[in-house]
């Protein structure tokens, strides 16, 4: 009995060393849904501004494939892209992004302004981006 409850236990503390964060706290996977998110945002926002969309499934198609190599499983995955509360969480990190960059909602010209700017930066929002 006390060989079998030092088993459990070993494999106890086994198990949650090597658990996996949660895909949120993945900032590789989660900050890269956040960009995506954004970008199609201002797209949807701005008529001069379009999606550049082989970039933009390029990505997203990679995101699953990187959550894979990390060891995350088909099942873990979809449940946190089907995940209602972390779609709420990521509409929230997006409205409050868009806020800080100076888009006020019913303004157009707010968004193609956020949009160009990230467009001259280059960074990974900015690269899913076009001016039409």
């Amino acid at each position: 009995m006390r060989a079998m409850t030092m088993a459990l236990m070993i494999s106890l503390v086994a198990g949650s060393a090597s658990a996996k964060p949660h895909l949120r706290d993945v900032p590789e996977i989660d900050g890269t849904i956040l960009a995506v998110g954004i970008a199609d945002e201002i797209r949807k926002n701005c008529p001069d501004i379009s999606a550049r969309l082989l970039k933009a499934v390029t990505t997203i198609n990679g995101l699953k494939s990187k959550a894979r190599a990390m060891g995350y499983s088909d099942a873990e995955i979809d449940a946190y892209r089907k995940s209602d509360a972390e779609k709420a969480r990521l509409k929230a990190e997006r409205k409050s992004y868009l806020n800080a960059g100076g888009v006020l909602t019913g303004n157009p010209e707010s968004y193609c302004a956020l949009g160009r700017k990230e467009i001259e930066k280059g960074g990974q929002i900015g690269a899913l981006l076009r001016m039409n």
